[in-house]
């Protein structure tokens, strides 16, 4: 399986909203919800401050297919992972952290020295994944990250179980 890592393209858009509500169904069945918030427009990801990056399967060069993404966002000189999703057909394989991995090396040359994350504590793609990628628990240490929290609070995020913020220093 061959996976090439590239900035996302205005043609990506569609695609990583459908890849996010198909990841967000793995969390949706895993917690039993009821409600869950929509997938970020991809109008909004794309003009957000930061950068998308996507996973895609090379194997067939005629028709390339988008697999999954990391978006990062910037905000007061801050890089924040806000969101990696990979389709969960190809899930398992290493994408989400090849995604990882290239979105450090991508906030690591744009001179930021960590990156945070906000994710659940316990289930195992989240915070057990994060910290086999190098990602420590910290704390909400700045306005934009008490922010998060009370968003995350806001969408109802906490009903489903502790979440954590975590960093991982470049």
């Amino acid at each position: 399986m061959d996976i090439v890592i590239r900035p996302s393209t205005p043609r990506d858009d569609a695609l990583t909203e459908q890849i996010e509500r198909a990841a967000d169904a793995l969390l949706i069945d895993l917690f039993g919800a009821v409600t869950w918030p929509p997938p970020t427009p991809p109008q909004d990801r794309t003009e957000s401050p930061g950068f998308v990056l996507v996973a895609e399967l090379t194997d067939d060069v005629a028709a390339p297919m988008v697999v999954g993404f990391v978006h990062v966002l910037e905000i007061d000189g801050h890089a924040h992972l806000e969101q990696l999703s990979v389709l969960p057909s190809f899930g398992r394989r290493g994408i989400g952290r090849q995604l990882v991995a290239a979105a450090l090396a991508e906030a690591r040359r744009r001179g930021h020295t960590d990156v945070t994350l906000r994710t659940y504590t316990e289930v195992p793609w989240n915070a057990p994944f994060y910290a086999s990628c190098g990602f420590v628990e910290s704390e909400p240490d700045t306005a934009l990250l008490r922010e998060l929290v009370a968003i995350e609070e806001s969408l109802g995020l906490f009903e489903h179980g502790p979440r954590v913020q975590m960093t991982a220093t470049l």
